[in-house]
């Protein structure tokens, strides 16, 4: 598609969790690698908000640091824009390109050089960018930024520790907007906030996409505020994607079991009164998976053929599930 600026094609993830080579020796065993993330693939539009969310473990930080080059991808391949960044982009090349897509981390303050003044951490993207740029523009445009983000010029002189926690995310977001990107990947920003505070940083956030036409992949565990944020969610489970569709659509009719669970476990604020299933088992160890669809342990749909066959996604008007019983209609 056209309007189509980042495309994730079987992206997968394996890291090396052995013991020590001679405690392998002396123990008799073998290597030991952990899937992290497994044939993920999904495309986000321009301007648009693509969600992914999940348990703890899942394998959705480790997808924001694969697609922003913080990782290289074990299979798979990223396309940015029509531009594959596996092909080991160099110089001038890789320099146009990476300065269109920037990071938010989750804990801003461990993401700030607590060392540097803010003016400082602010126009380091514009000193790598910006080279014919001179220490006095360089100022003006940290001020600038720094006013986008609802903070004052002269905070540029204080260093991080010196704000709270909202304040540094605030930061954060000035350093990523600095290289005037197009497309920012958005790791948990607001989970180490306080509640008001998650509101504030959400609303700026919105407002920044819309005044400049941003794209985002926003990474949470918080269902709430993705319904805020997004207008397409992937659903993942031990590294899979387990159900993929857009916003609305998912929410109103979630098709698999995982997705049902997860938004029965959000309180009923509006006390609709509808049936709510509790969550149960636990997620397994991504060490050692289960055979077949990782889910089927805790899948009250789960038959024989969900113990031994991985399903894949699939597709049903707006929305993809990877589910044998929704595929066979058992659901």
């Amino acid at each position: 598609m056209s309007d189509t600026l980042l495309d994730v094609r079987h992206l997968s993830r394996r890291f090396d969790v052995s013991a020590p080579w001679l405690n392998r020796k002396i123990e008799g065993k073998d290597k030991v690698y952990v899937n992290a993330v497994k044939d993920v693939s999904f495309t986000v539009a321009k301007g648009k908000t693509f969600a992914l969310v999940g348990e703890s473990g899942s394998g959705k930080s480790t997808i924001a640091r694969l697609i922003v080059g913080l990782l290289e991808p074990t299979e798979g391949e990223i396309v940015f824009d029509g531009t594959s960044l596996a092909r080991g982009l160099r110089g001038a090349e890789a320099r146009r390109l990476r300065r269109r897509f920037q990071m938010i981390f989750q804990d801003p303050l461990a993401s700030l050089n607590p060392r540097w003044r803010v003016v400082d951490i602010i126009a380091e993207p514009l000193r790598v960018f910006e080279k014919t740029m001179n220490d006095r523009a360089r100022r003006i445009r940290v001020g600038e930024l720094l006013t986008l983000v609802g903070l004052s010029p002269e905070d540029g002189i204080k260093f991080p520790h010196q704000f709270s926690g909202g304040q540094r995310q605030r930061i954060a977001i000035a350093r990523a907007l600095a290289a005037n990107p197009e497309f920012i990947v958005c790791d948990e920003p607001t989970s180490a906030l306080d509640v008001s505070v998650q509101a504030q940083i959400l609303n700026l956030m919105r407002d920044l996409q819309d005044e400049f036409g941003l794209t985002y992949v926003f990474i949470s565990h918080n269902l709430q505020v993705v319904r805020h944020m997004a207008d397409e969610i992937g659903v993942l489970y031990l590294g899979r994607l387990a159900e993929v569709g857009e916003a609305e659509a998912l929410f109103a009719t979630p098709q698999h079991p995982y997705t049902r669970m997860l938004l029965d476990a959000v309180p009923d604020i509006e006390m609709t009164g509808r049936r709510r299933k509790k969550v149960e088992g636990e997620i397994p160890s991504p060490i050692d998976p289960p055979p077949g669809c990782p889910f089927h342990p805790r899948c009250p749909f789960a038959n024989e053929r969900c113990r031994i066959e991985i399903p894949g996604l699939t597709r049903r008007g707006v929305q993809a599930a990877a589910c044998h019983a929704v595929e066979e209609g058992r659901i």
